[in-house]
């Protein structure tokens, strides 16, 4: 089956892709386009997932960069696609031609970054708690360490959990008013005494107010639509024992 692959305007003329489960040679309840090796999925269907993805984008095997995502808020600059063991963080950063940055989601938000004018991009993982740490601006402020200027970043949120899937508990939501009061308007009220908690937006937001030139949602909901997307939260409450990683990727 062919690959899709999920694209902005506002990312070019870099090649990227927010890649959907489609395509791909897992099987089982990782049917498809499987990327994540801290899946249980069979090394050799991912390793092969990830070379048709490199393919997709004219990359070289050997190039496409990926780290251990922790839910931290820590960037790092690569030249390379780091070897064994990864640098545990949750967002990469490069100027170098060529090299392909990978970021693994299953309901937590892909942000792609371009900085076309200074030749700088950057993919973050950004789900509740590192978005509320800060990765989003970790990430800018790596870019600009590497000549990049925010008025003329670019970022895009690729497919995420949506508020109406993501319902939360109160105490979720109290950390959230911890940090600052506002950020209530990114809750609405759910059944009984549940929340319906705003990610996406959440993650506009952040990035709206550390200065980014243009930003935007691809509007997916990866539990809302299984037969594209891979999601924890739908594994968990189906009960299922492992789930797969979908990939998105940035090529500088």
């Amino acid at each position: 089956m062919t690959l899709e692959i999920l694209t902005a305007d506002s990312l070019g003329p870099f090649r990227h892709g927010f890649f959907t489960r489609k395509g791909g040679v897992s099987g089982g309840i990782y049917a498809g386009l499987n990327c994540g090796p801290g899946s249980n999925d069979q090394p050799e269907a991912v390793a092969q997932n990830r070379d048709l993805v490199c393919g997709a984008l004219d990359v070289a095997t050997d190039g496409l960069a990926s780290v251990h995502q922790v839910h931290s808020a820590t960037a790092v600059h690569l030249t390379a696609a780091p070897g064994t063991p990864r640098p545990q963080c949750d967002a990469m950063v490069t100027r170098t031609p060529g090299l392909a940055l990978g970021i693994l989601t299953a309901d937590c938000q892909p942000v792609l970054f371009a900085d076309r004018k200074n030749s700088v991009v950057a993919a973050a993982h950004a789900g509740w708690k590192g978005a509320l740490a800060g990765i989003m601006e970790e990430t800018l402020a790596a870019m600009e360490r590497l000549g990049a200027s925010r008025a003329s970043t670019t970022a895009v949120i690729g497919p995420s959990i949506s508020q109406a899937a993501y319902e939360v508990g109160a105490d979720f939501r109290d950390g959230f008013l911890a940090a600052d009061p506002s950020f209530a308007r990114f809750f609405a009220l759910g059944k009984d005494d549940r929340f319906q908690f705003d990610l996406p937006g959440f993650g506009l937001d952040r990035l709206q107010a550390a200065g980014v030139g243009d930003c935007r949602w691809t509007g997916h909901c990866t539990y809302s639509d299984p037969a594209r997307f891979y999601s924890y939260r739908r594994t968990t409450h189906a009960q299922e024992t492992d789930y797969g990683r979908l990939i998105s990727v940035i090529v500088c």
